[in-house]
């Protein structure tokens, strides 16, 4: 099939846009020939298969130890001597535990959890896990039930749920080793993209923005490009056409090809470019014109052989509501209780440092543009907001609506080292308490800064303002207007409880660390 795919290829020099160009030409001929710039590298050591044996090792490490360690704590002091312990028991004490972890093993393969697919980026690597421990759960219980097997039960309550938070832990860890390695370019994926030369910048960028997902572009085929020249704003290299994809992506070493725009192809091209790939070694993927959408909004169906995409519009339940407020309140009626001491020695030492208030309140645009008073521990000398507007027609940005100063002269010593760790933030627990914003959501802005939204920007509008948000966590001071924007629509149409739990946990990250990126 391969071979006849290649020869097809070979024959057809006309894809639906235009003929080869004369260096695509050349391209494929070079590669037949053996040319040593484009001839195949020696492939790669296999990480994906080596990083899941990892995983598995760690795995089972982790369920031993808790498991084992809850049957050492149960049996205690038993005796094995003398005929004490039946030849039942002897089972349970022996083959229970290993039996279990065994289940547990499957259980994890069966849910996907160790599929590249799902390492190093986004939350289906942990539901995995959590529905794999659930589905051990479900069925050791059963077994009880059914069985009446008493002894049994302690493992549901005890190692249960201790297996689920070592899994937990250990995973994460490895994450953050795996980020580690894929900043540094390696554990990836290497990507070569298909498609118009737009729809190529747009994927290489939002790639290139994510090196946690794990691809590495390495070059692109598209349709009228000369070969040799880069993709405007990428220094992604054009290696020719789609014609000569197969030995493109063995020239390059590609183990992944993305085809960022399937309207620039003839009807069966994607076809015959995934036939032209080696089976379990190269990898085809479709990137739809969507952006903002979560992939669990995404369903995909199969309707006579075309696999058609199901978007559900973004909404926001009255169940969804009622559980991101009652989430808000409990969690910062919580924090405020547990950092009172913090609060009253920081309104202290904002007393102590510079006349004026401790606390400033500063007008800002909520839920539907409703406006309300949000609280922070005063930061700046009194009557800075006077000359904000002169500040930033020195800087030239007085027309962007993100007024963000730099080297901010107005603040104060005391109020430079809170802001760095977000501290003068800590009095919006009361505002979201109260119920005029969120823990997680788009940050309020002034007036004069909503005034300048267009209508995409306004949609941040459409839920409360947030004490941290996506952006804040995704590069806080370092991020433009457009990324801001990007990031805040992206929440507001994809909301879930577990992304904003995600959320703060990074936030506490991006607090403990806030690297050059803060201010």
């Amino acid at each position: 099939m391969r071979s006849l795919s290649g020869a097809r290829r070979r024959e057809t020099t006309d894809w639906g846009v235009g003929q080869m160009t004369e260096g695509e030409s050349l391209l494929a001929r070079g590669i037949e020939d053996g040319d040593a710039e484009f001839a195949p590298r020696s492939p790669e050591p296999d990480w994906r298969r080596a990083h899941a044996q990892r995983l598995v090792l760690s795995d089972v490490a982790a369920l031993l130890w808790v498991v084992v360690g809850t049957q050492i704590v149960l049996i205690g002091g038993a005796s094995f001597d003398g005929g004490s312990i039946a030849g039942r028991q002897i089972w349970f004490v022996f083959g229970f535990p290993l039996a279990l972890v065994a289940v547990w093993h499957v259980a994890l393969e069966l849910t996907d959890t160790r599929s590249d697919r799902v390492l190093g980026w986004g939350g289906l690597e942990y539901q995995g896990v959590l529905d794999a421990t659930l589905l051990v759960f479900g069925s050791v219980a059963t077994v009880a039930y059914v069985f009446d097997v008493e002894s049994v039960k302690p493992f549901l309550f005890v190692a249960m749920p201790g297996g689920l938070v070592m899994l937990l832990a250990e995973r994460w860890l490895w994450r953050q080793w795996l980020l580690i390695k894929r900043r540094a370019g390696e554990l990836s994926a290497t990507v070569l993209l298909i498609g118009s030369a737009p729809s190529v910048r747009q994927v290489a960028t939002e790639l290139a923005r994510t090196p946690a997902a794990g691809y590495r572009v390495v070059g692109a085929c598209i349709p009228g490009g000369r070969v040799g020249e880069e993709v405007a704003g990428t220094g992604i290299p054009v290696m020719g056409g789609a014609d000569a994809v197969e030995e493109i992506a063995s020239g390059t070493g590609a183990d992944t090809v993305i085809i960022t725009s399937a309207d620039v192809l003839a009807p069966d091209k994607v076809q015959e470019i995934s036939w032209g790939l080696e089976p379990a070694t190269q990898r085809l993927v479709l990137a739809p014109s969507l952006v903002g959408v979560a992939g669990t909004r995404i369903h995909t169906r199969a309707i006579a052989g075309m696999p058609l995409l199901h978007v559900e519009t973004p909404q926001l339940s009255p169940a969804d509501r009622v559980t991101k407020r009652a989430f808000d309140v409990a969690a910062s009626a919580a924090l405020v209780l547990v950092a009172s001491p913090l609060l009253l020695g920081l309104a202290l030492a904002v007393r102590l440092t510079s006349p004026g208030p401790v606390l400033y309140r500063s007008q800002r645009i909520g839920l539907r543009g409703e406006p309300f008073p949000m609280l922070k521990f005063r930061s700046m000398r009194v009557g800075a907001d006077l000359e904000l507007a002169d500040l930033l027609r020195e800087q030239g940005t007085s027309e962007t609506p993100l007024f963000k100063v730099h080297d901010d002269p107005r603040i104060t010593p005391l109020g430079r080292f809170m802001r760095k760790y977000s501290l003068d933030e800590l009095p919006q627990l009361l505002n979201v308490v109260a119920g005029s914003m969120s823990l997680v959501g788009p940050r309020p802005q002034i007036a004069a800064e909503v005034a300048m939204y267009s209508d995409s920007a306004r949609r941040r509008l459409l839920t409360r303002p947030g004490l941290t948000g996506l952006w804040q966590v995704s590069g806080r001071s370092s991020l433009g207007w457009d990324d801001a924007v990007r990031l805040d629509l992206f929440y507001v149409e994809n909301w879930s409880l577990l992304g904003d739990v995600g959320i703060l946990a990074r936030t506490v990250k991006a607090v403990v660390l806030p690297g050059e990126t803060a201010h």
